[in-house]
């Protein structure tokens, strides 16, 4: 049988369809290059058609400001608004903006407006460009337009914590633990779809290796990208149950440890967003089975704490954060009780303790601070959904209390 040539030409394009197609490297990945299935967890959109968006020139002296803030639940929301240049050249010169709260549970239909005020500047890792400016990420509070701060705006609550004791050079470092699963939210990474791992606890820890170590990619990549921007990010290392990851912000002084903390988590969304994968901060998102949960470890170091002496000074903020410990349990997050049993190196949430280089007390103090006699100490209570405006302003208001209270012998190690 002949074929015409129209035939033939049709036959060439429609087998061109299924031949492999090779996109040049791209310049500045934001998302995967493979496509595969929903469910496991990667990228369903092509890279080559989103390049051809990405090298768009911007315009001379105009650049991109993503506002984020925290909705009423703690997680971050954020739009974006075309700027001159200069007008994002500090947080002064950034004008205030606005979105409609009744589409997050922060206002009311009727009176739905609710302000963003600019509070902190970082690079934008998702819009990088060689222009010689930079796209930037806000990190902003929120308001009602009389000017007063809305229930939702913990940052705001937490400045009055460390207003006037800017002298105390109150030193944070967060480790913010956080669990990856599949776009159905039932199965974490590297979990058998409707069962568990084979192997227990152990081996997962910072580790390596396929059968071991599952979402490293997405935590390198949100490591990148929050070096990129600014975050004072010290380090990352894969947990004890599979699937579950940390990374570590700090130190960071006063404010600027919320401040930070939550634009990281901002960026840790974006990139699983761009890996589809999903990402929780539950505390415990699998109870079923002997599986630690996630916190947010907040280690503290005042001035005074650092100084000769300092451990005598660590030991009474200690005394101090037990004589509150229920009024701290009530704002360390949601979901804690299932977190803090006593067992999977946590302290039980009904009885405070501490101890030296004990995971298993509420505050640990370390072994270098012990033999220094100086340098800080870790609160392990609050949970991986803990917002850190909350934790770090109550933390300073209690240890900065003028307050008798009763010393608290140390945990000891057989006990834990």
């Amino acid at each position: 049988m002949k074929l015409n040539i129209a035939a033939i030409a049709l036959f060439a394009a429609s087998a061109s369809a299924f031949a492999p197609r090779f996109a040049s490297p791209r310049s500045h990945a934001t998302v995967l290059s493979a496509v595969l299935e929903e469910r496991t967890g990667q990228s369903q959109l092509d890279p080559a058609v989103i390049e051809r968006y990405a090298a768009l020139p911007y315009p001379d002296d105009t650049v991109l400001a993503e506002y984020v803030w925290v909705d009423a639940v703690g997680n971050t929301r954020s739009k974006t608004r075309t700027l001159p240049a200069k007008k994002a050249a500090s947080v002064e010169a950034l004008p205030k903006w606005n979105f409609d709260g009744s589409s997050t549970d922060q206002a009311p239909g009727d009176d739905s407006e609710v302000i963003l005020r600019p509070c902190r500047i970082f690079k934008d890792p998702f819009r990088p460009r060689n222009d010689g400016l930079d796209n930037v990420l806000v990190m902003c509070d929120c308001y009602t337009p009389n000017g007063e701060a809305i229930p939702t705006n913990h940052r705001a609550k937490a400045m009055e914590s460390f207003d006037s004791r800017e002298d105390e050079e109150i030193w944070f470092g967060l480790e913010q633990e956080f669990t990856l699963f599949n776009l159905d939210k039932r199965t974490p990474l590297g979990w058998p779809e409707g069962g568990m791992p084979n192997r227990p606890q152990g081996p997962y820890y910072c580790s390596v290796g396929p059968e071991n170590n599952f979402g490293r990619h997405i935590t390198e990549s949100m490591y990148r990208a929050c070096l990129y921007a600014g975050i004072n990010i010290s380090g990352t290392n894969g947990e004890v149950m599979p699937g579950q990851q940390e990374y570590q912000v700090g130190p960071c002084v006063g404010i600027d440890a919320g401040d930070q903390l939550m634009m990281s988590r901002y960026i840790l969304q974006r990139v699983c967003e761009d890996f589809q994968v999903y990402c929780t901060l539950h505390p415990k998102p699998i109870v079923d089975g002997d599986w630690n949960g996630a916190g947010m470890h907040t280690n503290v170091s005042t001035k005074s704490m650092r100084e000769e002496g300092g451990l005598e000074v660590i030991k009474k903020a200690i005394y101090k954060l037990g004589a509150k410990h229920l009024e701290h349990i009530a704002v360390y997050g949601e979901g804690n009780e299932l977190r803090l049993t006593g067992k999977h190196e946590t302290a039980s949430m009904d009885k405070f303790c501490y101890g030296v280089a004990n995971r298993g007390a509420s505050i640990r103090i370390g072994r270098d601070t012990e033999a220094e006699g100086k340098g800080y100490f870790e609160d392990r209570r609050p949970s991986s959904n803990a917002d850190p405006y909350i934790v770090t302003g109550k933390i300073m208001n209690t240890i900065m209390e003028d307050v008798e209270v009763p010393d608290i012998a140390p945990m000891d190690k057989a006990v834990a």
